[in-house]
Order: structure tokens, then sequence, then C-alpha cells
């Protein structure tokens, strides 16, 4: 695979900023060190010029005709003299009238010339330029010899002190570029060697589709970065693989509960054309047949329901609502239902229970428990529906002694168009939709259900709304 260098890639990027921001270090660095050799070497070399200076008013004495000249033989091997007959050092003893008492030989070396007036005492060493483009680091001051006031003048050639600076510089001028350039070539390895899991990881998610949603991405190191945002993909396509497999369910649920009561119109309405009937006959068979529709009416009801709710468009008007009160008006409407199968309905609550709520929502999801315990629980069953207020908030318990539910089914018991028992549920014309549409209208209130269940003893539905539910803010 041919690769190349598009300044949008992020390896790329990530090489150039690594090699501005170590070449910016190393200006500074390189910046920094040079000025620190300047400032040693004039330090050194102005400590030397004062060493001379000691040296000299030390060696100077006063003639009998009333110059000075050196204390010891000038040209005595070792003499302290002997190091200013060179071209990088200077001595001269002037007299404040500018006149030249006494100098090193000259050898063909520039004079330093008198000090201007009134500059014999210099606060410290300066740097000339002599003719010839000579450049010299200069101290002078006042001394009296024998009593004879004269200005003694030192210097030393800054010819050492500049040629280890260019050196230094050529160093750096050479040196920085390539030091740059492999610090790009070592950025671009760094950074395509720390980016190579994404490229395999990209490599491997475009393999995954809609039919390979068990595919998973490598995970080389969990414990990095990359690592991590590996596992977060894994994660997110484990919820799209639960998620595809859910509405593969889904789709195939509906299209079954939605195919029964059609078939069951075709066929009644084929079995009553054959053969010429009476009024009466077709009158049942017209009944069996809005049975049916009126079946098919509730599972679309429940269908479009929850497909709203999951796009977000059923909108909640929350308003104070007596829970207790809610409950008892339930109990009352769904109260034929069990009393045609004898069973005690009641409602147990201590005081009013006032939440903030969709008062036709949370009603929907009370009617369903209600509804369920009543369809399950045998003749002559007791049924309890308890409302408590708490800390946390509010709670209405439905309990029933029905067959129960398996620990298996428990979890999937809230899933859309799940039944335990799918016969029976059928016969007794459920949709299998009523439990999801209790969970939404609960969730939607920042609330949550509890289910508490012992088979062949019965179940209990719990409703947990939270204290954001039960206590409504002033002024709503």
């Amino acid at each position: 695979m041919r690769r190349h260098w598009p300044l949008h890639s992020v390896r790329v990027r990530l090489a150039l900023w690594y090699t501005a921001a170590l070449t910016v270090v190393l200006v500074l660095y390189a910046g920094g060190v040079f000025v620190f050799l300047k400032h040693h070497l004039s330090t050194e070399l102005d400590r030397q010029l004062h060493d001379d200076f000691e040296v000299v008013e030390q060696m100077l004495e006063r003639t009998p005709e009333g110059g000075v000249r050196w204390r010891a033989d000038p040209h005595h091997e070792g003499s302290e003299y002997s190091k200013y007959t060179d071209n990088r050092q200077w001595l001269e003893v002037w007299s404040p009238e500018g006149q030249l008492l006494y100098g090193s030989p000259a050898s063909g070396k520039a004079e330093l010339g008198p000090a201007p007036l009134g500059s014999q005492d210099a606060p410290g060493p300066v740097s000339l330029t002599l003719p010839g483009d000579i450049h010299i680091r200069l101290l002078q001051g006042s001394y009296a010899v024998g009593g004879l006031l004269v200005v003694i003048r030192v210097a030393r050639s800054e010819g050492p002190l500049r040629h280890a600076l260019r050196i230094f510089l050529l160093v750096l001028v050479l040196g920085l570029p390539l030091a740059v350039g492999m610090a790009g070539l070592g950025g671009y390895a760094l950074a395509r060697h720390t980016l190579a899991p994404v490229g395999r990881m990209a490599d491997q998610a475009s393999m995954i589709t809609a039919e390979r949603l068990g595919e998973r991405l490598p995970v080389e190191n969990p414990a990095d970065e990359l690592g991590h945002l590996a596992a977060v993909f894994n994660q997110t396509f484990a919820r799209l693989e639960r998620s595809f497999a859910q509405m593969r369910r889904f789709t195939a649920d509906a299209s079954h509960e939605l195919r029964t009561p059609l078939t069951a119109i075709r066929s009644v309405g084929e079995v009553g054309l054959r053969v010429p009937r009476d009024e009466k006959a077709y009158r049942e068979i017209i009944g069996n047949m809005l049975e049916e529709v009126d079946r098919l009416r509730h599972l679309v009801e429940g269908l479009l329901m929850l497909s709203r709710a999951d796009a977000g468009y059923v909108k909640l008007t929350p308003e104070p609502v007596d829970l207790a009160a809610l409950a008892r008006e339930v109990a009352h409407h769904l109260g034929v239902l069990a009393e045609e199968k004898q069973q005690s309905l009641a409602v147990e609550a201590m005081k009013p229970v006032h939440v903030w709520v969709d008062r036709l929502v949370l009603r929907q999801a009370i009617i369903n428990f209600v509804d369920n315990a009543i369809k399950y629980s045998a003749e002559k069953a007791h049924i309890r529906v308890v409302v408590t207020e708490h800390l946390q908030g509010a709670s209405l318990e439905v309990t029933d002694t029905g067959p129960g539910i398996a620990p298996q089914h428990r979890e999937h018991i809230f899933d859309r168009f799940y039944r335990v028992d799918k016969a029976r549920s059928r016969e007794q014309g459920g949709t299998g939709l009523g439990l999801s549409i209790a969970r939404w209208a609960v969730e939607a209130h920042g609330g949550h259900i509890e289910l508490e269940s012992e088979e062949c003893r019965g179940s209990t539905f719990r409703i947990v709304l939270p204290v954001s539910s039960s206590q409504p803010s002033p002024g709503c």
C-alpha cells in the first residue's frame, strides 16, 4: 500500500509539531549556552586583566630621572614582563598630562594611546577597536609609583575569545539543522509507531458491517489511551449488535403479531362466505372479526406509542397528581375484570401522596400492571395496590398471587413482545407491549421499576418515582 505525506495526516502533523517544538528548545538552549559561554569568557578575560594590573603595580618602580621602569630584568626567563612582548597583551604607563612613560616592546603592535582627560580611573574593563581592526579589552587606573602619579593601561586581545565564539557558532550552524532533521525523522517514526494501532483499528473497523457486528477491534494495550479508545469502540459495537438484534427480533415479532389477527380475520371471513348462513350466524362471525380488529387496533396503538416515544415525539405535561387517588381510579376502572374472576382488588394508602407527573401516561402504566395482575392471578385471588411515600420519593406496588416469574425470564420481561407463556398470553388477549409501555412511562418521569417474584407464589411490580417527580418546584 502506497504511503503519502499529506499535511492533514495526524502522524505528519505530530512530527511537524514535535520538530518545531524541539527546534525552539534547541535554539533557546543554544542561545543560552552562547550567552553563558560569552559571559564566562569575558569574565575570565576581565579577571586576567585585573591580575595583570596588580602585577604591574608591584613590578613598576621610579627611576632617578623621574620616569618608571620594570623592577626586575625584563629579559629574564620566566619574568612576568615577557608575556607583554607578544601581540596579545599590552602594557603602557602614561602621565596624567598624556606623556608615555613606559610601554611594552612594540613588536609592531598598535599603541593604546593616552587615556582621555578625566577618564583615568575607569569603572572597569572596556572593549576597544584599535587601528587595523584589532579588538582588545582594556583596563586602566591611576597609581602612584614612588610618589609619581601615573596612569596604568593594560589590555589583552579579544581575538581568542572571538575565535572561540566563532567556532561555537559554526558548530551550532552546522549541527542545528542536522539535529532538527534527525528530530523530524525520529518524530515521524515515533508518531508512526505510536499511531500504528489506530491504523489497524481503522482497517478492522472498515470490515465491520451490519452482517458482521460480532467483530471487535484489537486491544493491544488496555492500559494506554489507544487501548481505552478501542475498548470504548468495542463497547459501542456491542451495543449496536444488541440494538440490531433487538430490532430484528422486534421486526419479526411485530410481523408475527400483526399477521395473527389478520389471518384470523381472513379465516373467519372465508369460513363465513363458504355457505349461506342466517342473520345470527353472520352477526357472530362479524363479532369475531371485530374482536380481532380490536386486538389489532390495540397492537398498532402500542407500536405507535413506543415508536413515538423512541423518537422523542411524546411530550409530557406534568401536573400535581395524588398517586393514591390515581390508584383508586384505576382499581375502580378495572374492578369489573376482577369481579368476573371473583378477585378482590384493594388499594392501600395511609395518606395522599402527591407527585408531579403526566397523569395520562402514568395512569396507562398503572393500568398495565393491574391488568396483568388480574389476568395472571387465579380466581378468588387477592390483589393489592400499595401507595407509600418515603424520603427518596414515592412508590406504588402491585402485588398478585399469580404463577410468578422464573428467574431466567425476569431480565427480559420488559422487552417488547416478550412473553413467558406465549400461548396463554395470546389467549388472554395480550399484545406483549404492556410492560414495555409501562417501563417507558415510568422512566420518562425519571423513575424505575423493581420486580420481586417467586414462582408459584406471585409477583410484585414496584413503581419508584424520585424526589424530582414527587416534589415539584415552586411556581411550576
